[in-house]
């Protein structure tokens, strides 16, 4: 056995195996070799500090028992590089140490041969990421706020002015797409506001046949209509004291639209049935994913109820234009899911998160979540992998080995921007929520080759 704990690998020892042993005791990511049997054959001082076992404890053991990570039993990273040639390269999963404590690591493997090139084994280099995972999550409180999560330039300028908004009473009209997650900007206005503590009431008026949305919202008298057994208070009732979400607005009917204005006019209704004359004391937030304006022009949306709901408006980007947000919930909802069902998966491995980056998302966030739920069921393992996600995601991606870096996502997905952007670079530095010069800087960092034309007389920057 050789001094620093490595065993001998035939032929005696010699000056490059002692300077072998002193390059393994020197470096800071821990390192381990195995044979064919999955012994480990060599140990240095790095591998003992993370993993708190010592040499002479690991040496001739199976490497499962001392470097006991969260994919050692499902999709253990040194049998398959052994089993398939393929190195593995900074996977990031959590071993348990020799005291109990999980511990982050980034592994990489590599096959392990003789000078005479015959395969003795594998090595597997790992680092410590505790002060890596520490830093991780103070930067992450940055980007998540009441569980709406970004760093992206655009919502975050969203989220900035969110708890001035929440301050007043005033009716606020959210924007966007489907699956932008307007409800959950409507509850975070809700959460931040003086009303917290009241209740927060949501309704979808595209959910609603519109012969029942009259009732639903302000409520109804006994023997208002055939059925009405008895009186039942309608949403305006139920938000007393809080928030009324309503959904959808651009599905109102016209008649109804007439009635709704009185409320935020006056801030009175009267259920149907009634005679009695009810105040309304709930602040309103409303959300469509159509465009108020053109509906106005043209008719189908009164003018002066636009305009009464329009006193804060606030659009939120689709999830195409901040793609740098993908990585940050996909982690989220892993976590989530996995904290659901009692499935431990680690993530998605890297040529399946190239794939989820490569997708324009028309659901947004919604559909996300949903691919990223349909990777985590069908996942044997502790990673969701390509072959896990929906068929045609998977499809319409680029090809991206399983050996894929972080920096080869991040140079895909800066390239995916600037094409976005026409290879406008300031343009692309907005979107990505960085200066120009760091975007620079990071286009010379990854290679990137830029043509000579930013595009900026085709898309204003």
């Amino acid at each position: 056995m050789a001094r620093h704990g490595c065993t001998e690998t035939g032929g005696g020892p010699d000056l490059s195996a002692e300077r072998f042993e002193a390059v393994l005791s020197s470096i800071s990511d821990g390192v381990f070799t195995i044979d064919l049997e999955g012994r480990i054959t060599c140990f240095n001082r790095a591998a003992e500090a993370i993993t708190g076992f010592s040499r002479e404890e690991a040496l001739g053991r199976p490497c499962h028992e001392i470097f006991r990570a969260n994919i050692c039993k499902d999709a253990c990273a040194l049998r398959y590089t052994l089993e398939t040639g393929y190195p593995v390269v900074d996977l990031m999963v959590h071993i348990t140490n020799a005291s109990g404590e999980e511990v982050p690591v980034s592994i990489s493997t590599a096959l392990f041969r003789s000078k005479e090139g015959e395969l003795q084994g594998g090595v597997e280099t790992f680092r410590d990421l505790r002060q890596v995972e520490a830093l991780r999550k103070q930067v992450k409180q940055r980007y998540t706020f009441k569980d709406i999560i970004s760093r992206g330039a655009a919502m975050r300028r969203v989220l900035d002015i969110l708890p001035t908004i929440a301050e007043s009473e005033s009716t606020v009209l959210i924007t966007g797409e489907s699956g932008t997650g307007k409800e959950l900007v409507a509850r975070a206005i809700h959460d931040l506001s003086k009303r917290a503590e009241g209740p927060f009431v949501a309704v979808n008026a595209a959910g609603i046949p519109d012969t029942l949305l009259e009732a639903e919202l302000f409520g109804y008298e006994k023997g208002a209509f055939t059925g009405a057994v008895k009186a039942k208070p309608g949403r305006f009732a139920r938000a007393g004291g809080g928030t009324l979400f309503l959904d959808e607005i651009g599905d109102l009917p016209l008649q109804l639209q007439a009635k709704l204005l009185r409320v935020l006019q006056d801030r009175t209704y009267e259920p149907l049935g009634g005679v009695e004359t009810l105040r309304a004391d709930a602040r309103i937030v409303a959300a469509t994913n159509r465009d108020l304006a053109s509906m106005t022009a043209e008719g189908r949306f009164r003018e002066d109820l636009y305009y009464r709901f329009n006193v804060f408006e606030i659009a939120l980007p689709p999830l195409r234009e901040r793609m740098e947000d993908v990585p940050l919930l996909v982690e989220h909802f892993v976590r989530t899911l996995s904290a659901v069902h009692g499935k431990n998966i680690a993530g998605v491995s890297p040529a399946a998160l190239a794939i989820l980056m490569a997708h324009d998302y028309p659901g947004n966030v919604r559909e996300l979540k949903n691919v990223v739920e349909h990777g985590f069921v069908l996942s044997p393992g502790s990673m969701i992998r390509p072959e896990h996600l929906p068929a045609g995601l998977a499809a319409t991606a680029p090809p991206a080995p399983e050996s894929a870096t972080l920096e080869d996502l991040e140079r895909e997905h800066i390239l995916a921007v600037l094409r976005r952007n026409n290879n406008n670079r300031l343009a692309t530095a907005r979107q990505l929520g960085i200066h120009k010069s760091t975007l620079f800087r990071r286009i010379h960092r990854l290679g990137i080759q830029l043509p000579e034309s930013d595009g900026r007389s085709k898309i204003q920057a």
